[in-house]
């Protein structure tokens, strides 16, 4: 589905990424971990082209997706929801959620009503609060609002940054169990996180960073079983 061939990138004079590999099948979920300023970010924001690459390449379903625009890609099925969550605040929950399917709101309005019916499905407080404005959203409210704005594209890859900054511990696992549940619809997902052992919980491979470049990577299970080595890399 996606495949990062030896990637690196700079910002200015600074490179931030260094010969990175990796992919990640339809259905699977790879958890992205590292302490501040590894690289995290930097990473999505070079996948979805929002920082430009000094080296290497992004396959996606097969294709050199260097120099498509984000918002292009997002329309392909590639979904990046950043960090801080970016709903916007003076609009309703309702047409937060809109904004994500606007591509699909005059091509296919039967899709864009099925799609707006699993979201509220999905997390019900959203079907509750639809007509109030984002900005009066709990913060986790506001990230649930994120997540569904970003799948009301119908992704087949979605990335998001530190979904769980935050929230309160029971809100950071009802999303992080979101995401693994979109896995069995086939989405392939790439979860950055601060918090590790939560993130493996629910990953099927992880991948830690350490100054732009891979310090581990594995199976969920076996970064799982030496919980130590890992965050000996987390600071």
């Amino acid at each position: 589905m996606i495949a990062v061939e030896a990637i690196s990138a700079r910002i200015g004079a600074v490179e931030v990424l260094s010969d990175i590999s990796f992919s990640v099948a339809p259905g699977a979920l790879l958890a992205v971990l590292g302490a501040n300023g590894a690289g995290k970010t930097s990473l999505l924001r070079s996948v979805s082209n929002l920082l430009p690459l000094s080296g290497g390449r992004v396959t996606y379903d097969r294709q050199d997706i260097s120099g498509i625009a984000p918002h292009l890609l997002a329309r392909k099925g590639l979904v990046h929801v950043p960090q801080g969550r970016q709903i916007v605040p003076t609009l309703s929950v309702l047409d937060n959620l809109l904004l994500g399917a606007s591509h699909l709101s005059q091509n296919d309005p039967d899709m864009m009503r099925k799609n707006l019916e699993d979201e509220f499905t999905r997390f019900p407080v959203l079907r509750e609060r639809q007509r109030i404005p984002g900005g009066s959203l709990s913060g986790g409210e506001q990230q649930m609002l994120a997540v569904s704005r970003a799948l009301m594209m119908r992704p087949k890859v979605l990335m998001l940054d530190e979904p769980s900054l935050g929230l309160a511990p029971q809100v950071a696992r009802a999303i992080l169990r979101a995401l693994r549940s979109l896995t069995e619809q086939g989405v392939a997902v790439i979860l950055v996180e601060q918090i590790a052992i939560g993130a493996l919980k629910i990953a099927d491979n992880g991948l830690v960073l350490r100054n732009g470049q891979v310090a581990l990577r594995g199976s969920a299970t076996e970064l799982l079983a030496d919980r130590g080595l890992v965050e000996s890399y987390l600071g």
